[in-house]
């Protein structure tokens, strides 16, 4: 995913540029999702809009910033990566049409399908994740790569959780799939961050050497978060809070290893170590939660806002520079962007502690989140929407 500087002009942008891979129009879609949802909630809970919502407002919102956002997301990172990772034809042009239009048309049967009947809503819904995991798990099967199967067992995880959310409107559900989603974090993360850290020492002739990956470690890491979410779901309280600091623990040490504060002059590369601090701020937050009565949003926000909407917009800067061909430097705003979420998450949990008033904590982070996506969409937009300037597939 590295790029090399060309002095190739790119071609013009256009609408069909975007189907000619996932990441464009998902990365693209899911920014989009992410300036206009949040305002709306904002509107919706403060009753200044009232929206004829398939689901009550605050279960709508966090469905969306998971089963939304995060999805398209996760389609842009992965349809893409294991295109490469297998050696396989992208999938694009009408294909990729039809599975964005799935993903489309569950956001607009969401907010706008309260008269619908919800066989129809959950189904268009809970259509999307099984799609991309069917593409992805083909091309992985093909190539007999058998290490990209956990990571497609823990989007299934994330599935069943969409699924109990969507027919049982259980908040439960949505905090099993925030556990689900740092465990993606946690095999996804754990190869790009150290990776990635490694790379730049190395071309700077710095101490690469100082950056350990322990597979032990990673798997600890991973199956303790899979048993964290298990026990969450069945309500097995004193046996989360446990496993909530086992893998909050396990987290970061794993963290440590990859030594973050080597690279703290590369944007692209402390934003993804920052971002993963979030995962044992969170885990510790909900044991918290669980021994202490910390108020439950702390912790879900801490890891919505903080290690899943920082290390998303971390990671699609780099890969669409990546991927379109462009030199890994970021373009103007990005930077302040990257520290603005960061403030978001921190203001959203200052809030739910009621160190800030509701109202201005709301409203404060909802802007930082506003903002911080919004400088994306500015910045990123003709690029997600131009061809390569070397005339590549990408």
């Amino acid at each position: 995913m590295q790029a090399t500087s060309t002095p190739q002009k790119a071609g013009p942008a256009s609408f069909n540029q975007l189907f000619g891979y996932p990441f464009r129009i998902f990365f693209l879609s899911m920014t989009v999702l992410a300036i206009v949802a949040i305002p709306l909630w904002v509107l919706q809970v403060t009753g200044a809009v009232s929206m004829p919502l398939a689901m009550p407002g605050l279960f709508w919102h966090q469905h969306e910033m998971l089963f939304g956002f995060l999805t398209a997301a996760i389609a842009g990172f992965l349809l893409t990566a294991v295109c490469v990772w297998t050696q396989t034809e992208r999938t694009h042009g009408f294909r990729l049409m039809l599975l964005w239009g799935v993903w489309l048309a569950g956001r607009l049967l969401l907010a706008f399908g309260a008269d619908l009947p919800e066989w129809l809503v959950q189904g268009v819904n809970l259509a999307f994740l099984p799609l991309v995991m069917l593409d992805a798990g083909w091309r992985v099967w093909q190539a007999k790569q058998k290490r990209q199967l956990m990571l497609l067992v823990v989007l299934g995880l994330l599935w069943l959780m969409q699924i109990g959310f969507v027919t049982r409107v259980d908040m439960t559900y949505s905090h099993g799939a925030l556990i689900a989603a740092m465990a993606l974090i946690s095999i996804v993360g754990g190869r790009i961050t150290p990776a990635f850290t490694t790379g730049w020492l190395r071309q700077r002739g710095l101490n690469a050497d100082a950056v350990k990956n322990i597979p032990a470690l990673d798997m600890a890491s991973l199956f303790s978060m899979i048993l964290l979410m298990a026990s969450l779901v069945t309500g097995w309280q004193a046996i989360t809070g446990i496993l909530a600091i086992i893998a909050g623990s396990l987290v970061l040490v794993r963290l440590a290893n990859w030594k973050g504060w080597l690279v703290r002059k590369e944007p692209l590369l402390w934003v993804l170590h920052l971002s993963i601090l979030w995962v044992p701020v969170s885990l510790y937050l909900l044991a918290g939660t669980i021994f202490s009565g910390w108020p439950s949003n702390a912790w879900s926000h801490a890891a919505g806002t903080g290690a899943i909407g920082c290390l998303i917009l971390g990671v699609i800067a780099r890969v669409t520079l990546g991927h379109t061909g462009r030199p890994l430097v970021l373009p103007k705003g990005m930077v302040v962007a990257f520290i603005a979420l960061q403030l978001a998450a921190v203001v959203r949990v200052l809030t739910a502690f009621d160190i800030i008033p509701w109202h201005p904590g709301i409203g404060s982070s909802s802007l930082l989140w506003v903002f911080a996506f919004g400088m994306f969409l500015v910045r990123y937009t003709k690029i997600l929407a131009s061809p390569r300037p070397d005339g590549r597939a990408g």
